[in-house]
């Protein structure tokens, strides 16, 4: 009998491992199918509700893990990180559903059912934030950006920001997994505990659907993007002959913009090298086109000046002096050789005030509320992905814009081409890789709005931080109380 216990737990903790594992591949990732992620953490809070916290822990720890190695290819043959690095990437995160799941256990055998519904996303969203404020990747880690396609629900990152969106999708299969554990000792209790799980939900649904059904008012721009993934033109060209080469071919594409009505034209990051002086070759090609057109041309470079490097994108506009902006969040590894930047660049136009940022850049969210509270309307986004993460690294910056309120155009190497408004909607894009130069035109509105989030910042994850203090301390009483 004891071994058939034995079998029939081992069998119920595979299958949660096995569930909970594929669940998160498919939901999480480079092109995640979000409504999975809301049912992935259920397999495993079902079996840690009625095993010992040894199995709990055990099960937990190797589902999480083995549903995070969809990221494995991306993080060794695209972004080449150590060993040591990528075990810690995707070793951290399975601790900390661990944590979650342990937490929830606890309160759940203690009888504290509300706690045990707030304690699981609340581990989750506490860990994500403060990891989010040391990394040097940002938010990427978050689990909100696989709702990028679910635009109700990315609605509540105009209040919350990426944390109320990840404290949400945890919170739904929290809610439910209580309601089946008291289904037969506090039926009512459970089906409330649910209920208020998805009131939350339609709550966020109804806000959503009201917000998206708000038509943008203001001024309307014609964009133009362009980049080319030809292999001639995909690196980084040599400074001199070769660089020179590439601006031409990318003055010419962007003249045909013009004359298609493009008001302003964004190319790609790291196109080529302008070493001064030599930078002024470059921005005569720019400049004169500019003025001749009459169109704002956004050109990423890396430009060398007194031996300093800057990622940089140079802002040409008609009878003006270029502008620079230099990349404030660097790639680690991949960007050691360059300075940071530390100012925003706003151009007041007649349709309002556009801002400048370079791709990784929209991964934080502190640089768009800065550009958020200075009243930017349009983001102009130079970019480079890695084909891999095209979809996964290419919208994140969607959520910038609905979080703080204003369009995004953002021009990717080996990336997309893409146009979006302050709701996360895509209004355009196209495959950086569909034409030997891939361009996109597209209007968009020009209208910054103020957000919940603007307004408090990242007050949803200081909440999601007390309260794990408070259950915290309510399973330190029970344990007292049970003494």
């Amino acid at each position: 009998m004891a071994f058939l216990t034995d079998h029939r737990r081992t069998m119920a903790a595979f299958l949660a491992v096995v569930s909970t594992a594929a669940l998160v591949w498919f939901g999480t990732g480079l092109n995640p199918t979000w409504p999975l992620l809301w049912f992935a953490p259920l397999p495993v809070l079902l079996f840690g509700s009625r095993s010992s916290w040894r199995g709990a822990a055990v099960t937990a720890d190797l589902a999480w893990l083995i549903g995070n190695l969809n990221l494995w290819c991306y993080f060794s043959a695209v972004l080449h990180l150590p060993l040591a690095v990528r075990v810690l990437i995707l070793g951290i995160p399975a601790l900390v559903f661990m944590a979650a799941v342990l937490l929830y256990r606890a309160l759940l055998g203690r009888g504290a059912w509300w706690s045990a519904l707030v304690a699981f996303p609340a581990v989750w969203v506490s860990c994500e934030y403060l990891l989010n404020l040391v990394s040097p990747h940002g938010t990427a880690a978050s689990l909100s950006y696989s709702q990028l396609n679910f635009l109700p629900v990315l609605q509540l990152a105009s209040v919350t920001g990426p944390w109320g969106i990840s404290f949400l999708v945890l919170l739904l299969p929290a809610a439910i997994a209580i309601g089946l554990h008291l289904r037969r000792t506090a039926f009512r209790q459970g089906l409330r505990v649910v209920g208020a799980a998805l009131g939350a939900l339609a709550l966020v649904l109804v806000f959503g659907a009201v917000r998206l059904g708000q038509t943008a008012a203001g001024p309307r721009v014609r964009v133009g993007l362009v980049a080319s993934d030809q292999p001639a033109n995909v690196g980084v060209a040599d400074e001199g002959p070769e660089t020179a080469r590439l601006f031409r071919h990318y003055a010419a594409e962007a003249d045909g913009l013009a004359a298609q009505g493009a008001q302003v034209i964004v190319l790609p990051e790291k196109l080529g090298v302008a070493v001064d002086p030599d930078t002024r070759a470059t921005d005569a090609l720019f400049q004169s086109l500019a003025d001749k057109t009459k169109s704002m041309i956004v050109v990423g470079l890396i430009r060398v000046s007194q031996s300093v490097k800057y990622n940089q994108a140079r802002v040409y506009a008609r009878g003006a002096p270029p502008r620079d902006y230099n990349k404030r969040h660097i790639l680690p590894g991949f960007e050691s050789q360059f300075k940071s930047g530390a100012t925003l660049t706003l151009m007041s136009e007649p349709s309002g005030i556009w801002g400048v940022a370079i791709c990784k850049d929209m991964d934080f969210t502190p640089l768009s509320r800065q550009y958020g509270e200075a009243g930017a309307g349009l983001m102009l986004v130079p970019a480079w992905d890695f084909v891999l993460d095209r979809w996964w690294h290419g919208h994140i910056a969607v959520m910038r814009g609905v979080e703080s309120g204003f369009s995004i155009v953002r021009a990717a190497k080996q990336g997309y081409l893409t146009v979006s408004d302050d709701r996360g909607r895509i209004l355009a894009e196209i495959r950086s890789d569909s034409a030997p130069f891939a361009a996109l035109i597209a209007d968009v509105t020009v209208a910054h709005h103020s957000t919940p989030y603007l307004l408090l910042g990242d007050w949803f994850a200081w909440l999601a931080l007390a309260a794990l203090v408070f259950t915290f301390a309510q399973l330190y009483q029970s344990k007292n109380r049970l003494a």
